[in-house]
Parts: C-alpha cells; structure tokens; sequence
C-alpha cells in the first residue's frame, strides 16, 4: 500500500511538472535538489528543453482559456463512460424537472436546472455545464490564493485531478453532489480573497456560490456552517488586532446564502405555490435515528397514547435507514412515503431527540465520525435500468439508447482498482493537509493556516450534516475528497516533490 501511493504522487507530481510549470515556482534551487532546473517556463524532456509561454491566470485570456480547457478533462470519466454517468436521484430530478411535479426528497432547484439547460434534448448539455462551473470555480480559487499560477501549471493539476481523484466521476453525473467542492471554493476565494478577484468576478463567484448551496439540501447546512467560522474569524480579527489575522470579507458569503433561501423558496414556489426550504429533513432524520435504534423504543413509549400510523409495524421496522427510505418491503411505503409520513416523521423525530437526547446526538456523532473516513470513488454507480429505463423512455427517448449502450449501463465499470489508487491518496492529502495546518498554528502564520482550515472545517461540516441527518456513504465526502489534493498541488507542490523525490531516490 506504501508503494502505491508513494508511486500515485509520484504520478500526480509528475503529471503537475509536465504541464509546464517552472521549477522556479517549485521554490527548488540548485541548493536544494543538487542541480538546477530547466529555466523559467521550461521543462526538461531528457536534455532538451521544452518551453510553454508563461501564460498566468492573471492576464484574462490565460484565465478563460483555463476555464474552457479544463471543461472537456473534467468531462472525462462521463466521456470514457459513453454518457453521462447517472444515479438513483437523478430519475427523480428528471420526473421533477421535466414534468414539474414535485418530489419532497430532491432539490427543486437542481431539477429546474436539468429542465432549464435542455436536459431532455441532452443529459450532456448539464454535464457540460457543471464541469464549466467546476472549472470557473477552480480557476478563479487557483487565480486568487496564487496568483502566479499558469495556465500549463493548472491544466496539469486538473489533469492529475481527474486520474487520481474522483473529481470527474461527480463532474460528469446527473447528481447535485459535484457542486460542494464549489461552493467551499468559492466561499473562500469571496471571504479571504476579495483584493484579488475584483467586483465582476466576486458578483459571478456569489451567483455560482448561491446556486452551489441550493442545489442539494445537505449544501445549505454546510454553507451555514461555513459562513458561521468567517463571521467568527471576521470578530476575531476586530478583537486581537495584533494577531495579525487574515482580513475576512464577511458580506458577500453572507449574501450568496441569502441569494441560495431565495433560490430554494423560489423553486420550491413554482412547483408547489408554497414558501418552504424542506419537507424531507425530519424524515431523513427519522430514518437516520431508526437506523441508529432510536426510534424503536420512541415508538414503545409513545404509541399507548398517540394515534400514528408506523405504530402497527414497530415490532418489524427494517434494520437501517436505506432499507427504511428504499426498501422494496419498507412500510415507508405502505404509509404514503415523504409525503404521507412528513408530519408523523416531525412528531416521531421531536418524541426521540426529546426523550433520548444524548443517545441520538452520540449515535449522529459516531456517523458523522465514521462518514469523515468514507470517501471511496463509485459508490451507487451501477447499473441502474430498473429504476431509471421509466424516466429515459417517458422524456427523453432520443437518449434511451446511448444510456443503454453506456459503460456503467453495461455493468463493466469497476472500481475496486480505482479505489487501490484514489482512497490512499485522498487519505494521504488529508494527514499532508493536517501537517501544513499543524505547521501554520505552530508558527502563528494565520494567514497561512486559513486555507487548511477552511477545507478541514468544510470536510467536517459535510460529514456532520450527511452524517447526523440521513448516515454515512461513500459518496457524500468522496464528493469533496479531492478539494485537500488540489490545494496541496496548487500550494505545497514544491515541498511535495522533494519529499517524493527523496522517499523515491532512498528507495522507500
């Protein structure tokens, strides 16, 4: 396993260096690595040099042409697959899109944007545009926390992305879930970055912000709790003004919350004519808590004295929230789903924090705990006809064959591989990211720790709301698992490198 992710860095460093970045930006002098580097915005192939043009993100044509180029590499586990890769969600957000009619458990806002970008004409048209708000994101964080960054350097560092994290598997599907590393992005760059982005580029990053958070329901506690830690660092920096801490923005994140409840209430309106941010969040919770073996012993006490409909099967309640949520047998369907269930889910919910408060916030805790570790690539990516063929022949049947003639559809995708390469890498990225942090505090170089801590804070929010409110998946923080190795490769390349090169040349 050593080996593997030893050889994997390798690869990512080799990738990031080969892109054309100088050995100058690495900080590697002649002093350091026994011989000096090509010159600046040269790569050495052999003994012949190869030059790239500076082209830093700084000057506006470099920066879009990021934005383009990195669109078709984020695009390219949905390009290998053959179509856009897909989840049992998104035939809901097809149904809910397409057909206006509302589904409590998914995003209106999401489903909205599938209808407003011609999904049905084209499920790529969305991945398309998704890897260009991906890739927006990416280079104006790039552009923002290093200015000198080329274009070569960060194409390269896109391109390591998509082989050794899962990034392209959440650019290219049909799921809300790629657009939490955006928001994480793009909070940061608006609350700590300001000087560097100017006003067009703030007010495009809060409309990109705001339509991040409200794009999936878990995005909104998250962002919450983001805009929480600046508005704490923002006091901060008024109280210790010796401290010398980083200037925080606290405005504009606010205002790309506010924008994102707007977006949601708005969504929610135009399919239902009413105000709302959730009807699903205290059955998903229930679940959670039946899952966890709370709800049982709720319903023990509270059925001799109240009338609800789960009472007649709380001897035989299925053993964990998925079963519950999508069990084929589950009375969750017997008894009206989120619809029918929504105001017994609230009552069942209220009963069980109240008369077992510490249980379920230590049982949500050990979720949560245990959703921060799980981030492995593909998980739910199956083949999924039997729940999704009644969507692609009802609205989109020009479609119906590429889906079918897919990789994933084909059952031929496999992770097992990718995951040899991607979960030690992610783990790896998170215990680097946790010295340069540690290192930073050490040193009190707070402007330095921001960053760490940010992504560290946006990890742990992501896994306390999945975690405390619907259980642990893969998929939750594997949806942001790439965020630590791109900020490393984009700040600590050259500490990176060395190290590699050194545990390379030492043979082990």
């Amino acid at each position: 396993m050593a080996q593997t992710v030893i050889c994997g860095f390798t690869g990512v460093a080799a990738l990031s260096i080969a892109g054309g970045c100088s050995f100058s930006a690495l900080d590697m002098s002649e002093s350091r690595i026994g011989a000096a580097g090509p010159p600046r915005g040269a790569v050495r192939l052999g003994r012949t040099p190869l030059r790239f043009p500076a082209a830093p993100l700084s000057k506006l044509g470099p920066e879009l042409a990021a934005i383009v180029l990195l669109c078709p590499i984020f695009l390219f586990a949905a390009l290998w697959n053959g179509f856009p890769i897909v989840f049992f969600d998104t035939g809901a957000y097809v149904l809910e899109g397409f057909a206006h009619v509302f589904v409590a458990e998914r995003s209106a806002v999401y489903s909205l944007f599938l209808s407003y970008l011609g999904g049905r004409e084209s499920l790529w048209f969305v991945a398309i545009a998704q890897c260009l708000i991906t890739a927006f994101a990416v280079t104006e964080f790039a552009r923002a926390v290093r200015p000198r960054t080329g274009l070569w350097e960060l194409l390269s560092i896109g391109a390591a992305l998509v082989l050794f994290t899962s990034v392209s598997w959440y650019t290219g599907q049909i799921e809300p879930d790629c657009m939490t590393a955006v928001l994480a992005l793009a909070l940061y760059v608006l609350a700590f970055h300001m000087r560097h982005i100017g006003w067009l580029r703030a007010a495009l990053l809060v409309g990109v912000a705001a339509f991040a958070i409200a794009a999936h329901p878990s995005h909104l506690g998250i962002a919450a709790g983001l805009v929480l830690c600046i508005g704490a660092v923002k006091i901060a920096t008024l109280l210790f003004r010796r401290a010398d801490l980083p200037k925080t923005h606290l405005a504009l994140p606010v205002l790309s919350f506010a924008l994102a409840l707007g977006l949601v209430f708005a969504a929610n309106y135009s399919l239902t004519h009413k105000l709302f941010v959730s009807r699903s969040g205290s059955t998903f919770l229930m679940a959670r808590l039946m899952g966890d073996g709370i709800v049982k012993p709720t319903l023990d006490d509270i059925c001799p004295t109240e009338h609800l409909k789960l009472c007649a099967y709380k001897d035989h309640l299925p053993r964990t929230a998925d079963d519950f949520l999508w069990g084929a047998e589950s009375p969750f369907n017997k008894l009206g789903r989120f619809k029918g269930m929504e105001q017994e889910a609230k009552r069942i919910t209220a009963a069980s924090l109240a008369r077992y408060p510490l249980t379920s916030l230590g049982t949500g805790l050990f979720d949560a705990f245990r959703q921060f570790w799980m981030f492995r690539t593909g998980d739910g990516v199956t083949p999924q006809q039997w729940v999704l063929d009644p969507e692609f022949k009802n609205f989109m049947p020009v479609q119906y064959k590429y889906y079918l003639g897919a990789r994933q559809q084909r059952g031929i995708l496999r992770f097992i591989a990718v995951n040899v390469v991607h979960y030690p890498l992610a783990l790896l990225s998170l215990v680097w990211l946790g010295f340069v942090l540690r290192g930073a505090v050490r040193r009190r170089k707070w402007h330095r720790a921001s960053l760490p801590a940010f992504v560290f804070l946006a990890l742990i929010g992501n896994a306390l709301v999945c975690g405390l409110f619907s259980g642990p998946h893969d998929r939750y923080q594997a949806r942001l698992a790439w965020v630590p190795a791109f900020v490393l490769l984009l700040t600590e390349r050259g500490n990176l490198v060395l190290s590699l090169r050194r545990a390379v040349e030492s043979g082990t």
